[in-house]
Order: structure tokens, then C-alpha cells, then sequence
């Protein structure tokens, strides 16, 4: 059962996207230096359809991707309910962020979400910003296919003023 906690409007999670980003609890990852503990505990309320969907037309023409930030505890459950608002709401995208170092083998047997990022976070490795990150960011192709797009998030031609 997916539980979340709060939601934000987001603009940085997945390039080009004005993004509801929910927020999952029971998140089993535990990562060291997490900066979202309060979400590892058993906090929240049911995340059915018809309430994502309530939270998505709530902001309806003001944003373009629905993202489920976590959800490690039910992997199955967030590809579903991603799949099923994609179904009612077909002009939105969806995305998905995992703490897990690779897809879970369910991944495959669910239409995909148009992007999930993987990855524990490891402070030593830095965020998704850090060339040096060990997360990826993919964008799901409709031939089924994933596109790494990590190194859309690095920040180019930046030099030091110095």
C-alpha cells in the first residue's frame, strides 16, 4: 500500500516539467544522510487513484508531469497507479524517483512512467546536479527503451570566477 505524506509543485525533479511531486512514506532504503527521513516511517494517508487524481486536476494547466517521489515499499502499486493516471489523464506525464539501485523486476509488466530515476543516495557520490552521482535519470521511450538523460541535470559551461 503507497501512503504519502505532503506534495509540492516542483520545477528542477525532471527537465522541462512543471512537476506535482508526491512525496511516499515507508520508505525502506534508510540512505545515509537522507534529507528526508520523516518520510521512512508509517506517515500519511492511503494514495488511492481518485485522490492522486484529485491532487493532479487540482492543478490542472499549471503543470505537466505527476511524480511519485519513493514507493520502494511497493514498487508494483507505484507503476500501477502511475500507468492508471496516465490512462485517465492522458495529456500529463509521469515520473517516478526510486532510492533503489536498479528497476524492480515488475518494472517491465506496467506501461512505463515517462521517467524514473534510481539510485540510493550516497553522499560521498552527490545528487543528480554532480557529475560524479551515482543516481541516473532515464526518460522511458514508447518502443520501451530507456534514455539516459543524467547529464541533463550537470551544470555546463560553468567556470570559477576566481
Amino acid at each position: 500500500m503507497l501512503k504519502y505524506v505532503n506534495h509540492d509543485i516542483v520545477f528542477q525533479e525532471f527537465p522541462d516539467e512543471v512537476t506535482l511531486a508526491v512525496n511516499l512514506s515507508q520508505c525502506p532504503n534508510a540512505c545515509p544522510g537522507c534529507h528526508s527521513m520523516y518520510l521512512w516511517g508509517d506517515e500519511g494517508e492511503r494514495l488511492s487513484l481518485s485522490r492522486l487524481r484529485a491532487m493532479a486536476e487540482a492543478y490542472a494547466g499549471e503543470i505537466t508531469c505527476v511524480a511519485l517521489m519513493g514507493g520502494d515499499n511497493d514498487p508494483e502499486s507505484v507503476l500501477l497507479i502511475l500507468s492508471e493516471l496516465r490512462r485517465a489523464m492522458p495529456g500529463i506525464r509521469t515520473g517516478w524517483y526510486s532510492g533503489h539501485a536498479s528497476l524492480p523486476r515488475c518494472f517491465d509488466d506496467y506501461p512505463a512512467p515517462d521517467y524514473v530515476k534510481i539510485g540510493p543516495w550516497r553522499e560521498e557520490c552527490g545528487p543528480l546536479s554532480s557529475p560524479s552521482t551515482n543516481q541516473r535519470m532515464y526518460r522511458c521511450l514508447p518502443d520501451g527503451s530507456r534514455l539516459d538523460i543524467t547529464e541533463r541535470f550537470w551544470k555546463k559551461g560553468l567556470k570559477s570566477t576566481l
